[in-house]
């Protein structure tokens, strides 16, 4: 099998190398010329796999490393007969934490609690729901939306997209879409904006086209939003430097670029181009994850409130504030230069584990953050007892919470 992949995926030579021969190329060099010398073809969210990539290649593969897919024509793929596989979930733990961390530092930076604040979901599939647990466990009153999952469960926790509006804090977790039933393009438009709680938070992990920016900065200019945490935008990666100016998070679009995540997608293509061509070869990408340095996390200082500590504790697992610093630094660049810098960002954005590989040293006065800690995926030790607990499941990739050794 000739099989032409994203250098930018990780590890990706190193998982399909017993299935074929791998050539790994930059993003832009993926193109039709390129394509008519593979078999399959793996690829990011970057690159649109459409009939002008395909058209006249022997491609019977294609595998997205990604969750959404909106970049690639299904349509056009089932009338060519070319198989296809993604990889919903795989980051849905690190987009979870992300959003944690996110409102604990948002909560920090302005001195309040989220403890009894409304957040709505919009969204409630694999990321959405994992966001509902470690939401409910920092103690916020959660609404959930998922119009197509109301229909099909007739449950009575779901509520209209006009209630959620309504919370303190908005969350999104749908996918792009722009037909069917429940279209999610500028799903949040002026419209939606006027109807929003006066001083609302909102949060975009999704895509960006699911709002408008054009909505999204009126809201600003009419005091309808106090703030927006946003890692994904419209026109990536060009995007609107106002938008960058009023969020007061801005990411690169990599909520779920943890490297557990990554790895459990690559996986994840690999499991399936091996189910399509009857392949029998295993492959553990836990072998290639390294623990963090260090992994444990303790804390030193007493007399903390609780949210103070989980953010303490949150902050040395994932510093979303420096994230937020390397997208900021658009705003000295020239225009011609800044997309280039957003898709940098991407590419070589630094090696992030999970919280599961990190182990918190509670001392006892901090014993009653176990439970807590323990909901969003964090691994406890207890000085009083010494024991330790750890969650069921470590994210997207069962790995131990002790060091791994691997390459980097």
């Amino acid at each position: 099998m000739r099989i032409l992949a994203d250098r930018n995926i990780p590890f990706v030579k190193e998982a399909f190398r017993e299935l074929g021969e791998v050539a790994a190329l930059d993003t832009p060099l993926i193109t039709n010329q390129r394509v008519r010398e593979a078999d399959i073809l793996i690829v990011r969210s970057e690159i649109p796999v459409d009939e002008k990539l395909l058209r006249g290649t022997p491609v019977r593969f294609v595998g997205s490393a990604t969750a959404g897919t909106d970049h690639i024509d299904t349509d056009y793929l089932r009338s060519s007969r070319i198989a296809f596989a993604n990889s919903p979930g795989c980051n849905s733990n690190s987009v979870k934490e992300y959003v944690v961390a996110a409102l604990l530092a948002y909560a920090s930076r302005n001195s309040l609690s989220l403890r009894g604040k409304t957040l709505g979901v919009v969204g409630v599939g694999n990321v959405g729901s994992k966001v509902v647990r470690a939401a409910e466990a920092l103690g916020m009153i959660v609404l959930q939306n998922d119009p197509p999952l109301a229909r099909t469960t007739d449950e009575s926790r779901f509520v209209p997209l006009n209630a959620i509006l309504e919370a303190d804090f908005i969350t999104l977790h749908v996918p792009l879409t722009r037909g069917g039933p429940d279209p999610t393009y500028h799903l949040l438009d002026q419209v939606q904006f006027d109807r929003m709680k006066q001083g609302a938070v909102l949060l975009n992990t999704a895509r960006g086209p699911v709002v408008s920016t054009t909505a999204l900065k009126h809201a600003f200019t009419q005091g309808r939003l106090s703030a927006a945490l946003l890692d994904v935008w419209e026109n990536e990666p060009g995007i609107d430097i106002e938008a960058l100016l009023l969020a007061a998070i801005g990411t690169a679009h990599v909520a779920g670029y943890s490297m557990d995540g990554k790895m459990a997608a690559v996986g994840r293509v690999r499991e399936a181009v091996c189910q399509h061509f009857g392949f029998s070869s295993a492959w553990d990408p836990a072998l290639y994850l390294r623990s963090p340095e260090p992994s444990h996390i303790e804390l030193n200082t007493a007399q903390l409130s609780d949210e103070t500590a989980l953010h303490r504790i949150v902050r040395r697992a994932y510093n979303i504030e420096e994230d937020d610093v390397r997208l900021r630094v658009t705003l000295s660049l020239p225009p011609q230069a800044q997309a280039a810098h957003f898709t940098r960002l991407r590419t070589g954005y630094p090696y992030r584990r999970e919280f599961s590989s990190f182990t918190v040293d509670l001392p006892p006065e901090y014993s009653r953050l176990e439970s807590t800690l323990s909901s969003l995926s964090f691994p406890c030790s207890t000085a009083r007892s010494g024991r330790q607990r750890f969650p069921a499941q470590a994210g997207g990739v069962k790995v131990a919470p002790s060091a791994l050794s691997g390459k980097t």
